[in-house]
């Protein structure tokens, strides 16, 4: 209110809309919304008055929820964190508890103990925790509605010409005030008892406690059962891991964490058997088997066995017995979450995001507002345009389909660093130079922050998908197809001559030679090895002498530029506004320059060394398996050049590492000519993490974890320190 109080009528009418939202949103809570309600219906009685002290109202609001913000909540948030501790000591403790073989009586007595003891903790601080939980609710409905009462009274003191209208309302407001002391008094009663049962359960004994072992056929929401198992991978490694199985609509389906989409791991149960399983170390197995594969499954206690495996009968027996169309819906239904597989692991370093990412991206010029109607402190942007907007423009861009704009939350979502970048080279200034270069002369007026949506859609749409306002080349010939030569064309053979072709055969053989004593480790390569491999990729086909490239379209200027060439040559030159440009008169991402090797702009972009320049045409499109007339796309490219980062990006964005080139060479042994160790570590992560992923089947784990905590620190190096990779750089005077 104070920030928006120039216009007071306005300020406090958005405000008393605001009470009315919340009182809705109390629905459930009669004296909540009543008193929310009243209090709304006061304040719109106000809006004829117009004299207001800010300050007065600041404090009232503001010192009401201080201590329950700074110090009920802060109590919560400890427990909380005690709490997920002990569970996961609980779940250690499972863990071991499950390893110990049948045969040593004595690490199964000691796990028993443990087990036994860390139950005890969890039930304690289970209850602990939620005795916090219900501490908090019951004081969050008395700190809202007191902060509402002081906010009532400061108007009573300070608005004299509104006192009659206060004086009606008064005795309605000390009548809240002795109901919040009431609740007060609950609030206490409700504590102790909580203490009280507390203390009673702390007595109880959990030595054999385990998890819930019904079953139900007939269970309205159609689980039979459901539980954590143990599951043995199907890899050659056969790690067990800790899921949460259940058994529902004729099938076993697993979860690794609780929103995950189930896995299915017998698809129809009237196809499948189970089995104990006494022939392996661990206990308390089972094995579930299907005509196409089998499970094996551990329980935590023989109980729990023992009603798995009733469950899986009768479900099994429960299938036979449906007929008819029934079942063939629930067939129909299940039948999608058969290729579901586990999502891997979300980002866990820490990117740049919330607050930290939105200051960075708001200090380039013209994006503290919105690029569409310009409302001020814009928390949304499109990252392949590289521009900010409000969340009511963002969902329009949102509208148009991500191969117009790609929207992302400065403060709810992680950024890369390379993204951040991105967004930084960019920014709407630079944007609205390109997409509004007509707006003035085709006489169209740019919406505000206040205009109707339908407003703001239609000059989006006409902005960015029809380019109404884009300044259009100046060509009086038709501009080439993507794909056709631009230039007359140049003899072949003067580009790629036979001695060159020798000198780098031979250099590639004698790298080849120095690397070949170890067939495993790849040691960084010395000074003298770095130079003689400076100079023998300079020699390699792929790169022009600069004799050649003063003849190449893509140093050519042209009065009719073609926006593929402009695109093209502009990724080369790391010129990301040069590179929008181009996007928006038309050029094609994938745009192949048939005078140049059929390269296209990623490829270009490698050649230039810049993750920020192939970053964006990503976003963009670009296909990161395109290759050149050499059989070469950007990730032979990357690694020819031994540009670290781009690789990791590349293989990230699911480059096809397999590809030969016209030799016969994939970027692995590339890289091992080069004797890029950071390179070759990569690329061999990569296809050790597809083997793994190959090897466990349809169901499999979709990567290895410690893979992709890789690959997320090669990116982060390369976006944040890329001095620290070993990486290859030519110098200039080889390059010449």
């Amino acid at each position: 209110m104070i920030d928006t109080g120039k216009a007071f009528c306005t300020a406090n009418k958005q405000f008393m809309n605001g009470i009315r939202d919340l009182a809705q949103y109390s629905c459930k809570d009669t004296l909540v919304e009543t008193s929310l309600m009243k209090f709304s219906d006061t304040l719109q009685e106000m809006i004829n008055y117009h004299n207001i002290l800010f300050d007065q109202i600041q404090r009232s609001i503001k010192t009401q929820l201080q201590t329950f913000v700074k110090e009920d909540i802060r109590k919560f948030k400890d427990a909380k964190k005690q709490f997920e501790k002990v569970s996961e000591e609980k779940e250690n403790a499972l863990v071991k508890n499950a390893q110990v073989q049948r045969n040593k009586q004595h690490e199964v007595e000691e796990a028993t103990n443990i087990l036994t003891a860390t139950r005890k903790c969890f039930r304690h601080i289970a209850l602990d925790y939620v005795l916090q939980i219900n501490v908090l609710q019951s004081k969050r409905r008395a700190e809202i509605l007191k902060s509402m009462l002081s906010f009532m009274y400061a108007h009573l003191a300070f608005f004299h010409q509104g006192y009659d209208l206060f004086s009606e309302l008064e005795p309605y407001m000390k009548d809240l005030g002795a109901q919040l002391d009431q609740l007060a008094v609950d609030a206490a009663k409700e504590k102790r008892d909580m203490e009280q049962k507390h203390s009673t359960i702390q007595q109880k004994d959990y030595s054999s406690d385990d998890t819930k072992l019904e079953y139900n056929v007939d269970a309205a929401n159609g689980i039979v059962m459901e539980g954590y198992l143990f599951k043995r991978a199907s890899n050659a490694f056969k790690t067990w891991n800790r899921r949460w199985f259940s058994i529902q609509n004729n099938q076993l389906v697993y979860q690794k964490k609780f929103k995950d989409n189930p896995t299915v791991v017998v698809e129809d149960l009237r196809l499948c058997t189970v089995k104990h399983c006494e022939d392996i170390e661990r206990r308390f197995c089972f094995e579930v088997v299907s005509p196409t594969k089998s499970c094996m499954l551990q329980a935590d206690s023989e109980k729990l066995r023992q009603a798995w495996i009733k469950a899986v009968q009768t479900s099994i027996a429960t299938a036979y017995r449906e007929k008819g169309d029934e079942s063939e819906k629930q067939e129909k239904k299940s039948s999608p979450s058969t290729g579901s597989l586990e999502s891997g692991s979300e980002t866990k370093e820490k990117l740049l995001k919330g607050e930290s990412a939105l200051q960075r991206v708001q200090c380039i010029p013209g994006n503290a507002a919105c690029c569409d109607c310009g409302l001020a402190d814009p928390r949304w942007a499109s990252i392949n345009l590289g521009i900010t907007l409000c969340i009511e423009c963002s969902g329009i861009h949102r509208s148009l389909g991500v191969h117009f704009s790609k929207v992302r939350s400065l403060t709810l979502d992680s950024w890369e660093p390379e993204l951040l970048k991105l967004m930084c080279e960019l920014g709407n200034d630079v944007i609205n130079r390109i997409y509004e270069a007509k707006l003035e002369k085709v006489g169209v007026k740019k919406p505000q922050s206040g205009s109707q949506r339908q407003e703001k859609e239609a000059y989006i749409r006409a902005k960015y998908v029809e380019r109404k306002f884009v300044e259009k080349q100046a060509a009086s010939v038709p501009l080439p197809e993507p794909g056709t030569k631009v230039l007359p064309p140049r003899q072949e053979e003067k580009r790629h001559s036979g001695p060159e072709k020798s000198l780098l055969a031979g250099e590639q053989g004698a790298a080849s030679q120095r690397v070949r004593s170890s067939d495993s480790g790849i040691q960084p390569s010395t000074d003298d090895n770095r130079e003689h491999l400076a100079s023998t990729i300079s020699a390699n086909s792929l790169y022009e002498p600069e004799g050649d490239k003063q003849e190449s379209p893509v140093f050519c200027d042209s009065k009719q530029p073609n926006p593929g060439l402009q695109l093209y040559q502009a990724a080369f030159e790391k010129n990301l506004p040069h590179m929008a440009e181009a996007l928006a008169h038309g050029a094609e991402v994938n745009w192949v320059n048939v005078e140049e090797n059929k390269a296209t702009p990623l490829i270009q972009a490698v050649r230039g060394g810049s993750l920020v320049t192939c970053e964006f045409l990503l976003q963009n499109g670009a296909n990161v398996n395109i290759r050149d007339m050499k059989g070469r796309g950007p990730l032979h490219h990357a690694t020819v050049l031994g540009h670290t980062g781009q690789v990791c990006l590349f293989l990230k964005r699911g480059a096809n590492q397999h590809a030969t080139d016209e030799e016969g060479k994939d970027p692995l042994s590339i890289a091992v000519e080069a004797a890029n160790a950071d390179i070759v570590t990569l690329l061999r992560l990569a296809r050790m993490n597809e083997e793994m992923r190959e090897s466990e089947g349809l169901y499999g784990q979709p990567g290895d974890e410690i893979y992709q905590d890789i690959f997320r620190d090669f990116s982060q190096m390369a976006s944040n320190n890329p001095e620290k990779l070993n990486r290859f750089q030519q110098s200039d005077s080889q390059k010449s």
